[in-house]
């Protein structure tokens, strides 16, 4: 049972580098430079009419989204941070 794993696990890999192999040769030679692709990019967002600004974008994004939430925890919660200062139902005298 074990050779039949690796055999298996030798014909997966072989399958897959050669998968690879024919992926990486169709990558091209080299690749647009950054001012070309932002030319690009900015001529597709001309012509899809995307007209947003990053200004508006962040106008969407919602005002409290990275304020903490109230102090609304459970009972249980806000004695185990008692306890871990000290503070807890004995005083912390168990902690000497």
């Amino acid at each position: 049972m074990g050779l039949f794993l690796i055999v298996l696990m030798c014909v997966a890999t072989v399958l897959l580098i050669r998968n690879m192999n024919k992926r990486i040769r169709r990558l091209p030679d080299s690749f647009p430079v950054a001012n070309e692709r932002d030319r690009v990019v900015g001529l597709a967002r001309d012509a899809s009419g995307a007209e947003r600004s990053d200004a508006s974008v962040a106008a969407d994004v919602e005002a409290d989204r990275s304020v903490p939430a109230a102090a609304t925890e459970e009972p249980e919660v806000a004695a185990v941070g008692d306890e871990q200062s000290g503070a807890g139902p004995r005083g912390g005298a168990e902690r000497a």
